[in-house]
């Protein structure tokens, strides 16, 4: 079953939401993915529980552009998603991130609070988290640095021919693999998206003032933090740092897992989110 696309027009511009499922409303997001009716592997997880709510932010997929540089920050996206979660009438809605979109989470969470339900926070940082992780694999002390770089680099070239892309998307993806011999079993399904070379160059120059561990503290919504024991992208102690920061929050580590626990654990992952909204 594909996705429902429908473009939800706001005050802060137009976006492309991608609809799923039944039950309580979840959003779902990344910042730098652009999403489309074959919907995400990590929003699929949810739509047993959830009316899920992928988001297209703004230069990705049929959503608006920027005007600005600073329409791309955390803080200016989720002023976006509270405009998207009024649109639709919601007083309050779940939210769910993965990776980047974990990130954003925490930046949701300090500051709208009352707007959230429940905080889904997977595979994050609430900080940069390159510099001072030699277990990360953006850290040029890593043993696959380079390769990662290289690759990344490729997959913004806007000329590369749809096979090429998923080639490189698979090199990539692998790299963050606890069994990378398994990814055909993992990604098994015709989804399919790309990368928004504009918000992913904005982000990687964000990213090394980035730093809320403080404002943590500030988050009053229910919070289940996830990550897997061999993360190379956000290392599990970053999500043990956020999890002993917010005032309640749960944290499953998945302990066969790097940064795809939804998938190289993925039944265990939905038997956690089902026991958790239960």
């Amino acid at each position: 079953m594909t996705w429902k696309r429908t473009m939800v027009e706001t005050s802060r511009g137009t976006f492309e939401v991608l609809e799923k499922g039944r039950g309580r409303p979840l959003a779902v997001t990344h910042l730098y993915s652009e999403f489309n009716e074959t919907g995400d592997y990590f929003a699929e997880a949810f739509v047993e529980s959830h009316r899920v709510y992928l988001i297209n932010l703004k230069e990705c997929g049929r959503s608006d552009k920027a005007s600005a540089p600073h329409e791309l920050t955390m803080l200016e996206s989720v002023l976006d998603l509270e405009a998207i979660r009024s649109k639709l009438g919601y007083e309050s809605w779940d939210f769910a991130g993965h990776s980047t979109g974990g990130m954003l989470a925490c930046v949701y969470g300090i500051y709208f609070s009352e707007s959230l339900s429940t905080l889904v926070i997977a595979n994050a940082a609430a900080r940069e988290y390159m510099t001072f992780s030699k277990d990360c694999i953006y850290n040029e002390s890593h043993p696959e640095f380079n390769k990662m770089q290289t690759l990344i680099e490729e997959l913004k070239n806007k000329g590369l021919s749809s096979e090429a892309r998923k080639e490189l998307t698979v090199e990539r993806t692998k790299l963050s693999l606890w069994n990378p011999q398994n990814y055909e079993r993992y990604f098994n399904q015709e989804i399919e998206k790309k990368m928004s070379a504009v918000r992913m160059n904005f982000f990687a120059r964000e990213l090394h003032t980035f730093d809320v561990t403080r404002k943590l503290k500030l988050i009053a919504a229910k919070v289940m933090v996830v990550s897997g024991a061999h993360d190379v992208q956000c290392p599990p102690s970053y999500s043990e740092e956020i999890a002993e920061a917010i005032p309640g929050a749960v944290h499953h580590r998945f302990l066969e897992s790097n940064h795809y626990p939804h998938l190289e654990e993925g039944e265990k992952f939905r038997q956690m989110i089902t026991d958790y909204f239960d």
